[in-house]
């Protein structure tokens, strides 16, 4: 007797099996997908450890300090690579390390610094959910095929009347159009 993979006992096991290998990554995904959408509000990965004031030898235009400058100075306090840095006006810069904001206020040379450590598990879901290295990314698309898998088979599971050609096609229709409603609103 042939193997027959479309058989609703092979799909079922198919389905549960590939659910229970992906367990882990649909969980951390999920998770810090969830904490990535509120990123404006607080910091996913990171939470704030300390914050200190000190003076600095910092003075002059916003404009006239240099990325040299501040990468010297983060590097005198730990603070990691830096990121990114702007001025809010002529008088103040704010400078994103790895690991701390500063705010520099040109006209006393004052810093504030607000020094972050990563967030236990959250950090690490991040990190996952970000990596782009080379083998993370075939990784990752064996993880997407594994969800059409999972959905589409979940798809054909049930039988009488939950099943999807019964119930489900209405509720795959409705999350289909929400987010193309959503597109059609909001993408450029």
């Amino acid at each position: 007797m042939a193997y027959n993979f479309l058989s609703n006992k092979s799909l079922r096991n198919w389905h549960r099996d590939i659910g229970y290998f992906f367990v882990g990554l649909i969980i951390a995904f999920a998770v810090s997908g969830i904490a990535q959408n509120h990123r404006k509000l607080w910091k996913p990965d990171k939470y704030l450890y300390e914050y200190k004031k000190l003076s600095s030898a910092f003075s002059g235009a916003a404009h006239s300090i240099q990325k040299q400058q501040l990468q010297a100075f983060g590097d005198a306090q730990q603070l990691g690579k830096l990121l990114r840095s702007d001025s809010r006006n002529d008088s103040t810069v704010v400078a994103v390390f790895a690991n701390a904001d500063i705010t520099i206020h040109l006209e006393n040379g004052m810093v504030e610094m607000n020094l972050w450590k990563p967030k236990p598990v959250l950090a690490q879901m991040a990190f996952l959910h970000k990596f782009t290295g080379n083998w993370w990314i075939w990784y990752s698309d064996i993880f997407a095929l594994g969800l059409i898998f999972i959905t589409v088979s979940g798809m054909f599971l049930m039988r009488g009347k939950y099943s999807f050609k019964k119930r489900g096609w209405w509720l795959a229709l409705m999350g289909i159009i929400f987010p193309i409603v959503i597109l059609f609103l909001f993408y450029q």
